[in-house]
């Protein structure tokens, strides 16, 4: 199983960008996830998937002109100010 950080922009200027939105997140939230609401673009998620392989499942829900990054959280590699619960989800998934 790996973690992965997920971080989007989704282009405000479509019509249909709360639509969008909406599905981009219920299939983020299909995931094992965590996500502190102060972050509101940032989820942290578990699965057994590749990055690239989360990013082109995650990318079937946007537009042209929204933007994603999926990046692997490895042991010993990350540092941040979050809430316990969060770092705790993190660490009993690595």
């Amino acid at each position: 199983m790996g973690v992965y950080l997920v971080t989007w922009n989704l282009n405000r200027e479509n019509a249909n960008h709360d639509v969008t939105r909406a599905a981009f997140i219920e299939r983020l939230e299909e995931y094992d996830y965590v996500h502190d609401e102060d972050l509101e673009s940032v989820y942290f998620v578990s699965t057994p998937l590749s990055a690239g392989q989360v990013s082109t499942d995650l990318h079937t829900k946007l537009d042209t002109h929204d933007k994603v990054i999926v990046a692997q959280v490895m042991e010993g590699t990350y540092c941040g100010w979050m809430p316990q619960p969060l770092w705790d989800w993190i660490e009993e998934r690595l």
